[in-house]
């Protein structure tokens, strides 16, 4: 071959005794075929092989398997977000006509895609209150999705994840759960009976603050199918270098999920007996929901909420954090706070109220006490020191 017909062409090596410690990063758009025949089949291989880059190469398929047996699944597909995983299952499995079910103490996001897309697409939405009483209510025959979060976003509640499975089951309706909060690590919800388990693995998965991502996992082939056909239609696909993210952060996920759950329970009960506020913690017998989370969880993540009564000096307080950042993405290595309303469609007792949602870091729990020590003597000044 001459020169310029070299460059392009790489030269075929031999990989004997290369065993990597890491997963290897392989980046690919165009993908060969050994013969003709092969490339003329290529539309009919199985969903695991490789026919173009944007559905994968080896190292997504090594996350894939991953996330499968953590999730005690079958299946995982890989999306760009935790809301595209959201939106990839609602349209594998609802068409005009059709309804889903929404607690409302879901992620915001949720309720924006089916009032903004899927509701022109002819889609309903039904707004449930997060217990199975209020859903059982609602139920109708153009219901085919319910969809859960628990805890949900902000409030913490805890769902009946089987009495809500076991009540869709009676009506032939699918069920899906944003678990992201928890991660199969500390609640598997395909051993629940759920059907498709959600994650945001921009959070704990990646861990370090770094990347966008998404996954579903399934126990059901044909399911597995239905969402990789829109996600064909759609474009969607997820970039191998994020996806060598995910695989760095997954590796540490477990030491870092305990330790962020362990010093987020101690700080919490401190917040609750300093009287700051209402501390929304599904550990803590006080929280909504902490007879479920007994019974169904293995632990609690790094995430909770206080209901703040006075607001009036919250922006000074963060403004005079040292060692917590102001933000909302949680899930990695800093220590967050992030103020908020909420406003449910539903009465709920907190609605109007600020809420302040705390993450907890890798950082020193002496220092994050004395950070917060200094935030609540300038938020609620009356207040003595635990």
């Amino acid at each position: 071959m001459r020169d310029a017909t070299l460059c392009p062409i790489h030269p075929v090596i031999s990989e004997a005794g290369y065993a990597s410690l890491t997963v290897p990063t392989h980046r690919a758009s165009t993908i060969v075929f050994p013969d003709a025949a092969a490339y003329a089949t290529r539309g009919q291989r199985d969903l695991d092989g490789y026919s173009y880059g944007l559905h994968g190469t080896p190292t997504n398929r090594v996350l894939e398997a991953q996330l499968t047996a953590l999730e005690g699944g079958q299946h995982t597909v890989l999306l760009p977000s935790g809301q595209a995983a959201i939106a990839v299952v609602f349209l594998a499995m609802l068409k005009p006509g059709d309804t889903v079910m929404i607690p409302d103490s879901a992620y915001p996001p949720v309720l924006g895609f089916c009032q903004n897309f899927l509701g022109p697409l002819g889609i309903g939405h039904r707004i449930y209150r997060p217990d199975a009483g209020d859903l059982a209510a609602q139920i109708d025959a153009s219901v085919k999705l319910i969809w859960m979060e628990s805890p949900g976003s902000t409030t913490m509640e805890v769902q009946d994840v089987p009495a809500i499975v076991a009540l869709a089951g009676r009506h032939g309706i699918r069920t899906g759960i944003d678990n992201t909060w928890a991660t199969p690590l500390l609640f598997k919800p395909l051993a629940h009976g759920v059907d498709f388990s959600m994650q945001a693995l921009t959070k704990y998965v990646g861990g370090h603050s770094d990347l966008l991502m998404g996954s579903v996992s399934v126990a059901d082939a044909g399911l597995r199918r239905l969402m990789r056909d829109q996600m064909r239609m759609l474009g969607l696909g997820v970039p191998p270098d994020a996806v060598a993210l995910a695989l760095r952060g997954i590796e540490t996920m477990a030491v870092r999920l305990a330790h962020q759950g362990r010093v987020a329970l101690e700080i919490a009960q401190t917040l609750s007996a300093r009287g700051i506020g209402e501390v929304l913690h599904p550990a803590l017998p006080s929280c909504p929901g902490h007879s479920l989370f007994k019974r169904d969880f293995a632990g609690a993540s790094g995430v909770f909420s206080v209901v703040l009564p006075d607001a009036t000096r919250l922006n000074a307080a963060l403004d005079a954090l040292r060692v917590f950042a102001i933000g909302a993405s949680w899930g990695g290595t800093r220590s967050l706070m992030a103020p908020m309303t909420i406003s449910r469609a539903t009465p709920h007792p907190r609605n109007a109220k600020t809420i302040l949602r705390l993450q907890i870091g890798l950082e020193d729990p002496a220092d994050l006490r004395a950070d917060l020590d200094a935030f609540c003597a300038i938020l609620t000044p009356e207040k003595a020191d635990v």
